[in-house]
């Protein structure tokens, strides 16, 4: 037989059983609970982190990467138009520096008269005037060079009715006055006459003032373009996600967030685009530059030099082709913005 069994003892019938004693918090030296220290988290308790809510427009979607290759290719060519804006204006700024400290005196052969007596009577008068810096006659080589385009070489200028220039430079154009010298030059040296280049001034100035606004007729156009492309594309995020904007747009949502969702999309992808079109525009002018520079020994590019100079975008062009990034960018942020505000007012 087993012996008796242990186990807890129950207390006699009519007798409570004495409760057992509540644990409480640790109590530290004189009684007193030891309080938790401030922040400590509980055991036993796992905290999530909070997760980003996913945007509205998803970013790699097929319509925005399209979207971003035209805005590239939109400020490609927009940055384009503003260098080549800033070239022509550049080039045609140092000619008009160039014409404006600079005057021509053409004398032309005549019977009786002794040309090098001519051309040293001509220097010795223009010196005379305040304003002058130099003065200097074309030499009979400088002349044959001049003429050899048309004329071939191996000239002999005696044989010829060859006129001879004087070249006079202007230190200050403000103090000489012109009028006076060209009218003491025609009236004191015989068969002489004097060109102040005006004709040429104006019709320079006619033909950069006409480039840059042509340049900026097809910047705006380019611009619009891109904006018509921007607004379809947003057209086509709102269609393709309908039925997350709706739920949004009922349940309370407020425009201005879901406007500043596709504006932020849009924003992204345009400066994207800007960057690769500006990035690109900019490489295409340093490659442009440097094999202008290597062709200037040869016919073709000595006349490119003649005519546009060192084709090179100075400061202010990359200045422009970067405010055009930034502008694209702005754009297209602000064009999609518009075009929910648009969208979602038809809804209402």
């Amino acid at each position: 037989m087993s012996g008796p069994k242990s186990g807890p003892k129950r207390a006699p019938a009519g007798q409570k059983r004495p409760s057992r004693p509540r644990k409480g918090p640790p109590k530290g030296k004189g009684g007193r609970p030891v309080k938790k220290a401030a922040g400590a988290k509980p055991s036993g308790l796992r905290f999530k982190l909070k997760a980003r809510p996913a945007p509205i427009v998803p970013p790699q979607a097929i319509s925005g990467q399209a979207l971003m290759l035209v805005v590239a290719i939109m400020s490609f060519l927009a940055c384009l138009t503003v260098g080549f804006v800033a070239i022509v204006n550049d080039a045609a700024n140092d000619w008009t520096n160039d014409l404006v400290r600079e005057v021509t005196v053409q004398i032309r052969p005549a019977d009786g008269v002794n040309m090098q007596q001519e051309i040293d009577r001509t220097l010795a008068l223009v010196r005379e005037f305040p304003g002058v810096g130099d003065a200097r006659a074309l030499s009979d080589e400088e002349t044959k060079g001049l003429l050899q385009p048309w004329l071939g070489a191996g000239l002999e200028l005696e044989e010829l009715p060859v006129p001879r220039l004087v070249l006079v430079e202007i230190d200050d154009p403000e103090l000489l006055n012109l009028a006076d010298m060209k009218a003491k030059i025609e009236q004191d040296i015989r068969a002489a006459s004097v060109d102040d280049h005006r004709v040429w001034n104006r019709q320079l100035s006619a033909m950069a003032n006409t480039a840059v606004l042509v340049g900026f007729g097809i910047l705006v156009l380019v611009l619009f373009s891109m904006v018509l492309s921007v607004i379809f594309a947003t057209q086509a995020a709102m269609s393709g996600n309908k039925d997350v904007v709706e739920v949004l747009h009922f349940v309370g949502a407020e425009v201005s967030f879901i406007a500043s969702e596709f504006q932020r999309h849009f924003l992204v992808l345009g400066l994207k685009g800007g960057v690769i079109g500006g990035t690109i525009a900019a490489l295409s002018f340093l490659v442009i530059g440097f094999f202008g520079s290597s062709d200037i020994t040869s016919v073709s590019g000595n006349q490119v030099q003649a005519l546009f100079g060192t084709v090179q975008v100075g400061v202010i062009g990359y200045v422009g082709i970067v405010a055009v990034v930034v502008l694209v960018a702005v754009l297209t942020a602000l064009t999609s913005r518009l075009a929910v505000h648009r969208h979602l007012a038809n809804m209402d």
